[in-house]
């Protein structure tokens, strides 16, 4: 019993200190919540491989157990609260990681270390080790996709019982992931077959307590779960493997001559798509507008340095297009009003480094940006455009030193 009481609460501290870093999101950012779900992978897997206890019903591993269950729980609330496009990141993060891992062990075989205090590095084990990281990161990519489009499939089955929907969710996947591993485990390690069962009994158990967590944190904490829900399979297994039917109208846009950001023309037809997926996930989309105006007398300012600082200033899924003689409009997805003028604040900053210097006690040119927000309602892209630019002009007039203006 003393077993179970120590698992219950290595259980509720990895939940409620991940639970708080992802309640903080707006403040700290999704990136550091990823972090911390991917930073103990390789305690996950180790405990996997050699840290047994027993229990009345079987061999466990608390890294199976509490922190694989656990991390699995956290991706489903990744999905339900962001979207499947933030769920590939730890994913593939971890995937792309371990696999450096793997490729860095082989060439340490090639060096002759020295030995310390009688000591050598075990090389075995860290071929053991690479081993099981690689496959149970191919199996959690396995697991992740197969949790959401369960979570998804069996919705019609429990209506507006969510909780006990990602206890069934969350089991079947578990029962899966326990047979997939163990048998790799057993072959690496030799584990007696007593931990195939007892590790599939305790990720039961692991199924219900982090899904009780999971639904109380949820109906707590976080409100309705707007993403994840009544979203096609078909669409949504696009985005959790990175076959986007958006990315490919992205890669089919045109790049304008004068900057390399996206043609203006494609603004209005992209940002209204972006749009919609952030109506139907019930998140907002941020859209900042800016222009460079060139000192009275001087020519014109080179646009293209720019719109390539900005580029590597924004995430990966935000977008950068020209818009208008002297400037550029960004899509933020997922991006809250505060946080939208924080960015467009700390790249008005940046443009405004990245201007070319004038003559001496000449006038310098000037950056000035417009945000607005659309909250996931029913207005078109086109009136959120308008909102930016009037909140544009708001700036333009207020002077040089104002924040940028949002509407």
């Amino acid at each position: 019993m003393n077993g179970v009481m120590l698992l219950l609460v290595q259980a509720l501290l990895y939940f409620g200190t991940m639970a708080a870093i992802f309640r903080a999101r707006g403040a700290l950012g999704i990136g550091v919540f990823v972090c911390a779900l991917g930073v103990m992978h390789f305690l996950e897997t180790y405990l996997a491989a050699v840290f047994f206890i027993e229990l009345p019903f079987g061999l466990i591993s608390p890294g199976s157990t509490v922190l694989f269950s656990g991390k699995l729980v956290m991706v489903l609330l990744l999905y339900i609260k962001e979207d499947a496009v933030a769920v590939r990141q730890p994913v593939y993060g971890l995937l792309i990681g371990n696999m450096l891992i793997v490729a860095m062990c082989l060439l340490l075989r090639f060096h002759e270390p020295v030995s310390l205090a009688g000591s050598r590095p075990d090389i075995g084990f860290i071929d053991q080790m690479g081993v099981l990281m690689v496959w149970g990161t191919l199996l959690l990519f396995v697991d992740s996709i197969m949790l959401v489009l369960l979570y998804e499939r069996i919705a019609p089955w429990f209506g507006r019982h969510q909780t006990a929907r990602i206890i069934v969710a969350t089991a079947l996947v578990l029962s899966f992931d326990q047979l997939a591993f163990f048998a790799v485990l057993r072959l690496v390690t030799g584990v007696p077959m007593a931990a195939l069962f007892g590790g599939w009994a305790a990720k039961m158990g692991a199924a219900i307590v982090f899904g009780l967590m999971l639904g109380a944190y949820l109906r707590l904490f976080e409100g309705r779960s707007g993403a994840g829900e009544e979203r096609p399979l078909a669409d949504l297994f696009d985005l959790l493997t990175y076959r986007r039917r958006h990315a490919a109208l992205v890669r089919g846009a045109g790049r304008d001559a004068g900057t390399g950001a996206l043609a203006e023309h494609h603004l209005l037809p992209i940002g209204g798509a972006r749009l919609r997926r952030a109506q139907a996930n019930g998140r907002p989309l941020g859209l900042v507008v800016l222009e460079v105006m060139a000192a009275p007398g001087h020519g014109a300012v080179p646009l293209r340095p720019l719109a390539g600082a900005l580029a590597m200033s924004l995430r990966a899924d935000d977008l950068v297009f020209r818009h208008g003689a002297s400037g550029f409009a960004l899509l933020l997805e997922g991006m809250p009003p505060a946080a939208a003028a924080m960015m467009a604040e700390r790249l008005r900053h940046l443009m405004q480094e990245r201007l070319p210097p004038g003559a001496p006690g000449a006038p310098v040119p000037r950056v000035h940006l417009g945000v607005a927000t659309g909250q996931g309602g029913l207005e078109e892209f086109g009136t959120l455009l308008r909102r930016a630019e009037a909140a544009l002009r708001s700036a333009r007039h207020a002077g040089p030193e104002k924040p940028p203006q949002a509407a």
